[in-house]
C-alpha cells in the first residue's frame, strides 16, 4: 500500500495526513499523539476512525496541523482520517457516515460587524 494523503479542515484549523501501512504510531507536527494532545477526549476524538473501523494497529499515520485551537485541530484530524479510511476501504464509508464524521462542519466565526460591538453584541443604547 502507498501512502494516502487527505485533507481535513474545521473552523480555521487544516490538517493534511499521510496514512501508510504499520504498527499504529500517530505522529502530530513531528510529535508523539499523547504529547501533542494531552487530554483523553482529544485522543480520543483523533482515533475515532481508526476504533469504529477497528484498524488501530494496522496503520502508521503523519499529521501536519496548524491553524485554530486544538479541538478544533483534533477534529479536523478525525476527518482527514475518516476520509483517508474511506479511500483505504470503500466499506468503511457505511461505518462511518451515520456516525457523521465525514460531515465537513461548516460552523465558523461570524465576523465582527462596524458599528457594533461584536458580531452581534451592540454598544449599549441611550435614548437621551
Amino acid at each position: 500500500m502507498e501512502v494516502v494523503h487527505k485533507i481535513g479542515r474545521r473552523k480555521t484549523a487544516v490538517a493534511r495526513v499521510y496514512v501508510s501501512q504499520g504498527s499504529g504510531n500517530i505522529t502530530v507536527n513531528k510529535k508523539d499523539l499523547n504529547d501533542y494532545f494531552t487530554t483523553a477526549t482529544l485522543q480520543y476524538k483523533v482515533k475515532q476512525p481508526f476504533t469504529l473501523t477497528e484498524n488501530e494497529e494496522s496503520y502508521d499515520v503523519k499529521v501536519n496541523v496548524y491553524g485554530g485551537g486544538i479541538t478544533g485541530q483534533a477534529e479536523a484530524i478525525r476527518l482527514a482520517l475518516s476520509r483517508a479510511m474511506c479511500e483505504i476501504d470503500a466499506e468503511n464509508r457505511s461505518i462511518l457516515k451515520p456516525e457523521g464524521l465525514l460531515t465537513r462542519d461548516p460552523r465558523m466565526v461570524e465576523r465582527k460587524k462596524f458599528g457594533q460591538k461584536k458580531a452581534r453584541k451592540k454598544f449599549q443604547f441611550s435614548k437621551r
